[in-house]
């Protein structure tokens, strides 16, 4: 990209604070995605100090703050969570929204592409292209997000720049075009053919020599081509055929609108230690990304789940925003960080907050009317006051109690509901357990904030087993939500997982249920006699009626059902809830006055334990069927863990990438309680499962010997 100017003005930056933007095509909202150890806290650090934002780069939680904020806290939640990063660049606002690149964070990815017009992704020029920055590559593909690229670490003795733009090519495609080309502690301009020399961090502009011309001018070609290929004057590449010039701020135009359009995603290198490329990244911030209005927004609904109008990126439109991010500060509450897709947002605004369709993971439905008392700018866990935010802005707002991580809140006299995007299912159960009654209430609590902040995270109460099951994304996962349960007081401690069994009788059985008390008074008098017999998997429980000659009375017949069906709920011979069973009255007797309801449910009761006493009860384990989305390299490998844990392949078919395969199996329940960590482990990340509830089955001898049953 061109230089403007003289450098040491503008690595101090513009003086003016990244507050309220009244114009949303002077906003740019990037995601900054990429694998952990891959450099993106730090170039976000890096670009912040070089406009000013910051003093220095390591900073980022300078400025002036709502609160007090624990270091150690601020460490690990700019390691897991999303960060915002905003600075000013040439009277434009960007937004750089600094994302996990843990797998466990996905949910807090996918949040960041949300907020974010469009991605940057950050590779080390020391490491190649790994499996989970090609996943998210194609999501951002799938979503219609355009993309960019930053070979980072440039500087490292390892690094091998030609090398990784190259791997860049070779792993996302055609379209992946460098902007610079690397020539030791200076690069070459594509289309300004300026070379930007280092020394002690100031950057001096030079024309480059003639080698070096031609050195890159098949990049420069090739370049140049794509980006006039996306270009709206039709002229512009015949022009460029025939040998005449196009001037740089044209090229950086149409560059723009190949990036929005996704046919083109530049390549920019930068050392964040000696500063090598990062003015040039920050000027092409502006000029080469998407503004708001360039971007199409998310559908929304009225409350009767109407389609609502088309939203825009218009300020004066009807307001809808969205929360992509929870935060709960000990010192100021809940504080929401917020995507305006349209509208203005203001201080004392009373908005409408609604939020549906995940309260199987803890979020309840619910519409209710706050108001907001302050609009800030973040800037990591900093927070400085804004007057507004406009549609297109990133802005946060506190103690909105009933707000969480993707709700939406609009106008009370025109709510609507912005579709949620697509949150990836917790595979990883964690089951806790509060170590006193105190706790209990402290855990209770924490655990509906973490509700609030974490939509990866479900919460379940298994009514069988009695276990608070938390099911996360991964081990990581696992431990940022134990370390936040204890951080807020509550002491936990965690307990295997327990699967819940299913008994049934592995034969037919009679049953003789005898209910006689005479002590005085009232008496109670049933007798009722019954066969069992067992029944297909998956069948439930029949009761049939075979009695003959008024023997039970008729209006003590849903008695005797009713007392099978309680002692069914209690279990038998191990106290697991029976399944799969038809049992049918055949007889019995009755007094005219101490027969009742209650005397006939007992006996009901007792016949079934009778008739488990005379054959043998065996127990079922759940079955879930299981698809295994795995490269090709790794097949093997997992088809021999299915076996290992007693797993039945049923089919491997092709995958929806090229060279994956998806891998069909039924596992017993038991056995997948580690899976998600195991299978992570066996493909460094690059394979993927879905379970559902297939069925029970006959639990084999000695399989319940170390396993985590009840």
């Amino acid at each position: 990209m061109g230089a403007k100017g003289t450098d040491e003005g503008r690595r101090r930056g513009t003086g003016a604070p990244p507050l309220a933007v009244s114009a949303p095509d002077k906003i740019r909202n990037i995601a900054v995605v990429g694998p952990s150890g891959s450099g993106k806290t730090t170039l976000v650090e890096t670009l912040l100090a070089a406009s000013g934002t910051i003093s220095r780069a390591g900073s980022v939680e300078a400025g002036t703050t709502v609160g007090d904020h624990d270091p150690a806290a601020v460490r690990q939640h700019r390691t897991v969570g999303l960060s915002v990063a905003p600075l000013v660049h040439d009277g434009t606002k960007v937004n750089l929204l600094d994302t996990p690149g843990y797998a466990d964070f996905v949910g807090e990815l996918r949040a960041g592409l949300r907020a974010a017009d469009s991605a940057l992704f950050v590779v080390s020029a020391t490491e190649e292209v790994d499996v989970a920055t090609r996943a998210v590559w194609e999501e951002c593909a799938t979503l219609g997000i355009p993309r960019a690229l930053v070979v980072a670490r440039i500087d490292h003795q390892r690094a091998n720049v030609a090398a990784a733009v190259a791997g860049l090519r070779d792993a996302l495609g055609e379209g992946v075009h460098p902007v610079y080309e690397h020539a030791g502690d200076a690069l070459i301009g594509l289309i300004s053919l300026r070379r930007s020399e280092y020394a002690d961090g100031e950057r001096r502009l030079v024309d480059p020599d003639d080698t070096e011309l031609e050195r890159v001018r098949p990049d420069r070609d090739a370049l140049i081509e794509a980006v006039i290929a996306e270009s709206e004057d039709e002229a512009l590449m015949d022009r460029y055929l025939a040998g005449e010039p196009v001037e740089p701020g044209v090229l950086i135009r149409d560059l723009e609108t190949a990036v929005t359009r996704g046919t083109l995603y530049p390549v920019f290198l930068v050392s964040s230690l000696t500063g090598v490329g990062v003015l040039e990244l920050l000027d092409a911030l502006p000029g080469a990304f998407p503004s708001p209005k360039e971007r199409p927004l998310p559908p929304a609904t009225d409350p009767r789940g109407r389609d609502h109008a088309v939203l825009a990126a218009d300020p004066d439109g009807p307001l809808a925003a969205e929360v992509v991010h929870t935060e709960v500060d000990a010192y100021v509450g809940r504080v929401s960080l917020l995507r305006m897709f349209s509208g203005t947002l203001r201080p004392d605004d009373t908005v409408h907050v609604s939020g549906h369709g995940m309260a199987d993971r803890g979020h309840e439905d619910h519409d209710v009317d706050e108001r907001v008392a302050h609009v800030y700018a973040p800037l990591g866990a900093a927070l400085t006051e804004m007057p507004y935010a406009v549609a297109g802005d990133i802005c946060a707002v506190t103690k909105v109690g009933s707000a969480e991580t993707g709700d939406t809140l609009s106008s009370p006299d025109d709510p609507l509901l912005i579709h949620p995007w697509p949150m990836p299912e917790p595979m990883l159960p964690l089951a806790v357990v509060a170590k006193t009654r105190r706790d209990e209430d402290t855990l209770s609590r924490n655990l509906a904030r973490l509700a609030a902040a974490d939509p990866t995270l479900r919460l379940e109460r298994n009514a069988e087993t009695g276990q608070l099951v938390l099911w996360c994304m991964g081990e990581s996962h696992a431990d940022v939500v134990l370390s936040r349960l204890r951080e807020g007081g509550a002491d936990v401690e965690t307990e295997p997982v327990r699967v819940a069994l299913r008994e049934t009788f592995a034969g037919p059985a009679k049953g003789l249920g005898r209910h006689v008390k005479q002590s005085g008074g009232h008496g109670q008098y049933a007798v009722c006699e019954i066969e069992v017999e067992p029944l297909p998997r998956g069948t439930g429980f029949e009761f049939v009626d075979k009695v003959v000659g008024g023997a039970v009375p008729r209006q003590f017949i849903p008695s005797v059902e009713k007392g099978v069906r309680t002692q069914l709920s209690r279990g038998l011979a191990e106290g697991c809830p029976v399944v799969d069973v038809r049992v049918t009255l055949t007889g019995g007797k009755a007094h005219s006055v101490d027969s009742s309801d209650a005397a006939f449910q007992t006996a009901g009761a007792m016949a079934l334990n009778d008739a488990a006493s005379h054959t043998q009860v065996i127990l079922l384990e759940p079955v879930d069927q299981v698809a295994v989305d795995v490269p090709d390299e790794h097949l093997g490998a997992i088809l021999e863990d299915l076996s290992s844990r007693r797993g039945r392949v049923q089919a491997t078919e092709v995958g929806a990438e090229p060279g994956h395969s998806v891998v069909l199996a039924t596992v017993p329940a038991t056995e997948l309680v580690s899976y998600s960590a195991d299978l992570r482990s066996l493909t460094s990340g690059a394979a993927s499962f879905t379970r559902r509830f297939a069925q029970y089955e006959v639990l084999p001898n000695g399989a319940r010997a170390g396993s985590r049953l009840t």
